[in-house]
């Protein structure tokens, strides 16, 4: 698949997406989008890897066009009456989602959402719930670790202990991945003490100034507040859980994972007096959750949970294991419907069952 990929982006997904071959058949189920905000204007990108989950405010602006012309988008409350039973979804129905609850959700995403006239189901965490500015744990830790001086570092607190030497990006961003699953084995109060440790060890403090809120690192890093998702709220957004600090659940023991679901969602009620009924899993790729995990989201109350990969018209919908379509800053709109339709799904599948095929035919003649 890495060989056809520039192919299948470049010539075969826009060709199909213009002929209108992707629409042909692609009726059934429900295709999830999920975004992770805007690129503010301005902002200037630390890493493309890093910072390639967000898209320009144009992009986005193509793709629910495209999405409008071709397909049903619908509202977070259809499919929570859907999965209710309470009513049928439309053919090529389409529901939109962003995670993390960044300040650009608000200042650079709403508007278009709205000129657009859609409706999208923001997944936040705990953190929005207060009033106090802050930004993501593990996002402040890879700013951190990629802007240090390439020297051996030793970071010993709260019980943890971190160290390696930060050399080149893609060693830097794996002494940073190894750090995240470690500190996601602990509660969140040992875990910001750790961080503030290493912004100490580090000599460097890496956040926005969060009092200059014209600023794009501003919008770009800092976490919506409880009076802010509350405007979401009434501009018809609707609010879902992320965790109360976006750990990897897979690797938190089983009491703080269940403290971090269930705790999001209390907090996310209290501030907004309405029941939040969906929750997305941080990070939510394979790796990243359990079938134990999976369970304390409907023990907790939710009516569905999504993950982070997979999707598209025709996938399976497990209520608490939902798939979801990311989208990434490189993706176009003809890339972006060939997984809405489901077309990139039906390759993937193919591609492994030829797999397997060559594999059973290999082993036949060796035996």
């Amino acid at each position: 698949m890495r060989v056809v990929s520039p192919f299948l982006k470049k010539i075969l997904y826009p060709a199909l997406s213009q002929a209108g071959a992707f629409r042909r058949g692609a009726d059934g189920g429900l295709a999830v989008v999920t975004y992770h905000g805007v690129i503010p204007q301005g902002y200037e990108p630390v890493d493309p890897g890093f910072d390639g989950n967000l898209i320009p405010s144009e992009s986005l602006i193509r793709q629910l066009r495209l999405l409008k012309s071709h397909y049903n988008l619908v509202a977070p409350d259809d499919v929570l009456a859907w999965r209710e039973g309470r009513q049928e979804l439309p053919p090529r129905a389409v529901l939109l989602t962003c995670d993390d609850g960044l300040v650009n959700c608000l200042t650079d995403m709403l508007p278009v959402l709205q000129r657009e006239d859609v409706r999208c189901l923001f997944f936040v965490t705990g953190a929005s719930a207060g009033n106090a500015r802050t930004m993501l744990w593990y996002e402040e830790l890879f700013l951190l670790f990629f802007r240090a001086p390439a020297v051996p570092f030793e970071i010993s607190a709260a019980g943890v202990e971190i160290h390696g030497e930060l050399r080149s990006q893609p060693e830097r961003r794996a002494i940073w991945w190894s750090a995240v699953k470690r500190l996601s084995q602990i509660d969140r109060e040992t875990r910001e003490l750790f961080v503030d440790a290493a912004r100490k060890r580090l000599s460097m403090d890496v956040r926005p100034d969060f009092e200059a809120e014209n600023l794009p690192s501003f919008r770009r890093f800092g976490l919506l507040t409880a009076d802010e998702i509350r405007k979401l709220s009434a501009a018809g957004m609707t609010i879902g859980a992320h965790t109360l600090s976006h750990p990897v659940l897979s690797q938190a023991p089983s009491e703080i994972a269940r403290v971090e679901i269930s705790g999001c969602k209390s907090v996310l009620e209290s501030v907004l007096q309405m029941p939040v009924w969906a929750l997305a899993y941080p990070f939510g790729d394979p790796h990243s959750v359990t079938s134990e995990v999976l369970a304390m989201a409907e023990a907790a109350g939710f009516q569905t949970a999504f993950l982070n990969y997979g999707g598209g018209l025709g996938a399976d919908l497990p209520a608490f294991a939902m798939p979801r379509i990311h989208v990434t800053a490189d993706m176009s709109p003809a890339e972006l419907e060939a997984h809405v339709s489901g077309f990139y799904g039906r390759l993937q599948k193919r591609a492994g069952r030829d797999s397997a095929l060559v594999l059973r035919t290999s082993a036949s003649r060796q035996s």
